[in-house]
């Protein structure tokens, strides 16, 4: 099983997400992440959806995703051509004797501190899936409080237009 990235660029009505949704729901695909966002043009949105399986089943989302009327455009993101990013926020309460090595590691990482309230800390990492993965795995042995990390948004390197 391998992951995926697909984006579709869609009509902003109300209830295409319901539609594209429930079309991953009754297929019996995952869906491991979906973000949507509005684009430069205010009648069309970006959905971005991580999900895994092999290229058949794969290939079927494609298909079956794009025949939605409000479809507009889909394509898959390849990592290699593109990036692929998710933003963490994560809330640590540091003993005094860790803090300076938890304060090495958000700097290792590049991530910054966003708030410091209290006992607590939360910092913030914008990166690849993979390196919020590995700097929550780096972090595991401080005192985690609270985490949340946002689903993917992906965008193609160099100019690429799409006509629709």
């Amino acid at each position: 099983m391998k992951k995926q990235c697909m984006v579709l660029l869609v009509e902003n009505n109300a209830g295409v997400l319901a539609r594209i949704s429930s079309l991953f729901v009754q297929r019996g695909f995952n869906i491991d992440s979906l973000t949507v966002s509005p684009t430069e043009n205010e009648k069309i949105s970006r959905i971005t959806i991580m999900t895994h399986g092999d290229e058949k089943t794969f290939s079927q989302i494609m298909k079956q995703t794009g025949k939605l009327v409000e479809t507009k455009l889909i394509f898959s993101v390849e990592p290699t051509f593109s990036l692929i990013h998710e933003i963490l926020l994560i809330k640590f309460a540091p003993e005094v004797a860790d803090d300076e090595k938890l304060n090495d590691l958000i700097c290792i990482y590049g991530a910054k501190i966003v708030d410091r309230t209290g006992d607590c800390l939360v910092a913030e990492l914008c990166d690849t899936p993979q390196r919020l993965d590995g700097f929550i795995e780096d972090t595991a042995r401080f005192k985690v409080i609270e985490s949340c990390r946002t689903g993917a948004i992906a965008m193609e390197r160099g100019k690429v237009s799409y006509d629709i």
